[in-house]
């Protein structure tokens, strides 16, 4: 197969010419965030993987913009104790291992600052944000616990790598329903949220992109875990077991997953792109790295074939990605329903679904040519 026909080297060079002539994109280049965070990491790795430095050079240029030469990060405030805010930060690593400059090394030190000093519930559970007290987001784990595990294993702090083990083990335990396996998106320990269960602190639905988010992180900070942590095998374990549920879920003639993953064809529900492509990376990079066991592989492949054939497609602007939830989240006015879930916006060619699907991608092209 040709390189330009791989979906991540398509999907890549549709983000680059969407470029202006002095190769900036201005979504990208608008704001530091986790979405164009994703979407430069996700473009990175593509150029680390097929040899492409013009890839790779699209990341560092956006995020110069960002990272000055003191180290501060313009748009950043560490004291918002943000955990979407952690996210863009992985690009640091690559960055200083390629660069070695040292305003890198001070930017990746100050997320890791926030993330040490982050407000966290009694058993010290990270606070999504600090204007949300109290509350885990299943979302928030993908931001922090793979920048910590990096952060851990290129400075060597051993402590850390406990504290992103104790992120994810602790989230999974507060959120998972036993009975499906599955994970909700969001728990409040004070349970004063009008979202939260009145006894269990709880969101009432198993959001599909939410859960998406906690499959990435677990597979992205087991990569950098050593062998020998005592919470490695746990956390590998938890995987394999979300991994099954999955395969539970996963939409029979299609090999996608709903929005509200556990509730069918039931009115309004929806085949949605960006948290099955969250779950085709985790599972091929799952099994690729071989935390996951031989099943795993089929659920990837059946889903990504079936992504590609229903909700992929080229034209002369490039690749093109529909049925894209445009956000969600949990608040007074985002209540955690089943009617909000489906209700919010469905979009194409959205980074928050193009991103997930260009790691999806690649997993699926390494896994394939392993």
């Amino acid at each position: 197969m040709k390189q330009e026909s791989r979906w991540s080297v398509r999907t890549s060079n549709t983000i680059l010419g969407q470029a202006d002539g002095g190769g900036i994109h201005p979504e990208i280049a608008r704001r530091w965030a986790y979405v164009p965070g994703m979407m430069l990491m996700a473009i990175a790795r593509t150029g680390e993987y097929y040899n492409e430095d013009a890839y790779i050079a699209f990341m560092k240029r956006h995020m110069d913009l960002f990272v000055q030469e003191n180290g501060l990060i313009r748009g950043y405030r560490i004291e918002e104790y943000n955990l979407d805010q952690i996210n863009q930060g992985k690009n640091l690593f690559g960055l200083i291992s390629k660069y070695r400059e040292p305003r890198y090394e001070e930017a990746a030190h100050t997320l890791a600052a926030q993330l040490i000093g982050q407000p966290r519930t009694t058993d010290g559970g990270f606070w999504h944000k600090k204007v949300y007290p109290f509350q885990m987001w299943l979302d928030g784990l993908y931001m922090s616990s793979p920048f910590l595990a990096q952060y851990a294993r290129t400075y060597g702090r051993s402590d850390l790598f406990d504290e992103a083990a104790h992120q994810l083990l602790l989230v999974e335990r507060r959120t998972r329903d036993r009975g499906t396996g599955l994970l909700y998106h969001g728990w409040d320990e004070a349970k004063e949220q009008v979202w939260a269960d009145p006894d269990t602190g709880r969101s009432p639905h198993f959001w599909s992109r939410a859960l998406g988010w906690y499959a990435m992180a677990l597979v992205d900070s087991l990569e950098h875990f050593p062998i020998d942590h005592p919470k490695r095998g746990t956390m590998i374990g938890i995987f394999e077991r979300l991994s099954r549920a999955l395969g539970r879920y996963q939409e029979e003639e299609s090999g996608l997953w709903f929005q509200v993953l556990d509730q069918g064809f039931r009115e309004g529900n929806y085949l949605e792109t960006s948290g099955s492509s969250m779950f085709i990376y985790a599972l091929a990079k799952g099994v690729r790295l071989r935390y996951l066991e031989e099943p795993s592989r089929s659920v990837a492949e059946r889903a990504y074939e079936g992504l590609i054939e229903r909700f992929v497609e080229a034209d002369d602007a490039g690749a093109h990605l529909h049925s894209i939830c445009h956000g969600a989240g949990l608040s007074d006015d985002r209540n955690g329903s089943y009617d909000y879930y489906i209700g919010e916006k469905i979009v194409s060619d959205a980074q928050i679904g193009v991103a997930p699907f260009l790691l999806a991608s690649l997993e699926m092209e390494k896994l394939r040519e392993k």
